[in-house]
């Protein structure tokens, strides 16, 4: 009966796939090319990702890879884009800085609408707060370090979620593993308490639009939640129970719309799974 259970759930699992674009944007000054540089780098190495950064990272190569995941990605797979630098808002439109042309929040809403995968978009950057509402998908997940176009200081955002990447106390549900969504309550709180310290009136408040819970995705794992990747199945296990938890937070979500027996037998049900699934990876 066990096998069947993990033959089933390795065959659920197997094909889902994780890709990470780490870009850093133009710094204009040389403190924040080698900062923008540097975590977007760190941001790569830390989820086994990619970094677009220095000149080559333009609006081209942007456009490129976004392509690649839309070419290579299924609706099972997830996508995770991290735009760390400078960002403006001229009252009409959101900007994300780069070597060349800036790029545009609709210019990016085309080109990530044609990726099938679930999305985690961070506009890690100053005014990103102004691209929210564009890039809202239901398959997209987006926070931005700013609420709206008008915080336009240079954010510290993006230090503390790199940072989330690599303290496991970002893992607040001790799973080992450090999701879309901790991340961001990490680095929220974590900005927050610098202001405070700096006793310095806060220029950036972190905001999110996530219509179905998408940012539930995992960034990374910790422990043996990382030594389980390196076996086939355990690694199958990993990506179904994180498809159960997004299944069960889409669930939540979706609540007030049907019957109050229907909900409640539709969670329990994918509660056994979690924990059947959760029984297995501890084995």
């Amino acid at each position: 009966m066990r096998t069947a259970l993990l033959l089933i759930f390795a065959a659920l699992g197997a094909a889902a796939a994780e890709r990470a674009l780490f870009v850093a944007g133009l710094g204009g000054e040389p403190d924040y090319e080698q900062r923008f540089q540097s975590l977007a780098k760190e941001g790569a190495r830390l989820t086994g990702g990619e970094a677009l950064a220095g000149p080559e990272a333009g609006r081209q190569a942007l456009r490129e890879a976004i392509a690649r995941a839309a070419g290579q990605l299924g609706e099972s797979d997830t996508f995770l884009l991290v735009l760390i630098g400078h960002g403006t808002y001229d009252g009409l439109a959101y900007k994300f800085n780069l070597h060349g042309p800036d790029v545009s929040a609709a210019e990016l809403r085309s080109w990530l609408d044609a990726v099938k995968a679930r999305q985690v978009v961070v506009l890690a950057t100053s005014a990103s707060g102004a691209a929210l509402k564009e890039l809202a998908h239901p398959r997209r997940a987006v926070f931005a370090a700013t609420r709206s176009g008008m915080e336009k200081n240079a954010v510290t955002f993006p230090r503390y979620f790199v940072e989330a990447l690599r303290d496991p106390a970002a893992d607040t549900d001790k799973n080992e593993a450090v999701s879309a969504l901790e991340a961001y309550r990490y680095a929220t709180q974590k900005t927050a308490s610098f202001f405070e310290t700096q006793k310095r009136i806060a220029t950036e408040h972190a905001a999110f639009e996530d219509p179905a819970g998408v940012g539930r995705a995992t960034l990374v794992r910790f422990g043996a939640a990382q030594q389980a990747l390196n076996d086939p199945l355990k690694r199958a296990l990993l990506a179904q129970r994180e498809k159960t938890e997004l299944e069960i937070e889409k669930l939540k979500r979706e609540k007030a719309a049907m019957p109050l027996d229907e909900y409640r037998k539709r969670l329990q049900a994918l509660l056994v799974t979690l924990a059947s699934i959760q029984e297995e990876i501890e084995r």
